[in-house]
Order: structure tokens, then sequence, then C-alpha cells
């Protein structure tokens, strides 16, 4: 049987937002043009169309475990992150791609605290293998915060990877595409950005809601 909850969620969608999307719909249907590709956890807890509030055709999403963006290669056969890339920068040509990394993410749990593999094919201690580069720039594992030290890698690895991919160079170089890097905290809802010059995660907004100038950076790790 499908799931109730979702049964009854679209009963609200169909009553609730769609008489009020209706008209963005038809036009979506015809085709879409978001600006922004956000690669993303797949986890529960981090859903970017909540996190920043946006409606249907506005974000093109991409998630898998841990946020990761491989590094361009040839080789091998199925490539769901690399080819989504491909559209997006290809075909949509999306002026800006972001990469949102998470508090307490398991992927990254994965790699730090390996274990027994839940299957035969272990597929996620192979895909977590991609964290190791981001690992070895954080160093020793130890401290409280190494884990979210190896979370803000993490997104700082996948924005190197992205660059290896040629189309996405190409296009950054070209200033047609702009690469960002963000964290959120799950515990209290809050975005951190990374800055692309020193490699410090600041918050988004302050307290008030007020866009925090690019120079008031808060006391987090480099990465």
């Amino acid at each position: 049987m499908f799931p109730e909850n979702l049964t009854e969620g679209y009963r609200s969608f169909l009553d609730g937002r769609l008489p009020d999307l209706a008209k963005r719909y038809v036009k979506l249907a015809e085709g879409q043009s978001p600006e922004v590709l956000l690669i993303g956890c797949c986890d529960s807890r981090v859903s970017p169309e909540v996190i920043f509030d946006t409606g249907p055709g506005e974000l093109f999403v991409v998630r898998n475990v841990a946020n990761i963006v491989p590094p361009f290669e040839m080789g091998g056969d199925y490539h769901g992150t690399s080819a989504a890339l491909e559209f997006a920068v290809q075909s949509l040509e999306v002026k800006h791609i972001v990469v949102l990394g998470h508090a307490t993410c398991g992927g990254i749990k994965a790699y730090a605290n390996p274990s027994e593999p839940l299957s035969k094919g272990d597929f996620i201690g192979k895909w977590v293998s991609l964290v190791k580069p981001a690992a070895e720039k954080v160093g020793e594992q130890h401290g409280p915060d190494y884990l979210t030290r190896l979370e803000y890698a993490m997104v700082a690895q996948s924005l190197e990877n992205l660059m290896t991919f040629p189309f996405v160079r190409e296009r950054v170089l070209s200033g047609k595409l702009a690469l960002h890097g963000a964290h959120f905290g799950i515990a209290r809802g809050e975005l951190l950005l990374r800055d692309p010059e020193t490699g410090v995660f600041k918050a988004a907004v302050d307290r008030q809601g007020q866009t925090i100038s690019p120079t008031s950076l808060i006391g987090c790790v480099e990465a």
C-alpha cells in the first residue's frame, strides 16, 4: 500500500498549494530554467526546498550521501551526480552551483568511523571513500569538533572537484557560473556560507534576519 502520509500530503497539496501555483505549473510544463544547481545530502532532515523556501522550478537539485561531487573521470559506466551536473551546466546553463553540507552527516560519520558493510557490495563504503582527500586536509581525528571540520572540508573538496570538470571550469573562468559552499545546522536551523577567499564558514544572516557583511566572519574553522 502506498504510504498514507504521502497520500494525505498530496490531498493537502491539491486543496492548498496547487490552486495558488496552477499558473506556474502550466508554464513549467513547457520547460524549466532554474538558475541554481544545488548539490546536497540525501539526509531526510535537510530539504533544500524547505531551507531556502523555494517553489517548483527554482532549484535543480542533486542529492547523494554526504553531498559529494566526485572528481571528473571518463571511466566506469554510471555517473549519476556527474550526469546531473552535466545537464544542469550544459543544457540548463545554471548560473550558480551550491554545495550544501550539513551537521551530523551520516555519510561523513561513515567515513570517519567505518563499520561492517551493510551489503556485500559495500556501496556506501566505496562512495564515502571519496571523502579521503578532505580528511587528509583536516588532519588527525581528534577533538569534539572533528566531524564538523570534516563536514566543512567535504564541502570545500566538492567545490574543488567541480573545477575538474572542463565544462564547469570554462564557465567559471568566463564569469558565467559561480560556485558556492554552505553548511546547514539541523538543531538550530543555522545556515553558514563559505567565504571563497578564506575558506571560513560564516553565518548567512544575523539573529534578526539581516544579511551579514562579508567581513563579519564568525569563529568557524577554515576548510
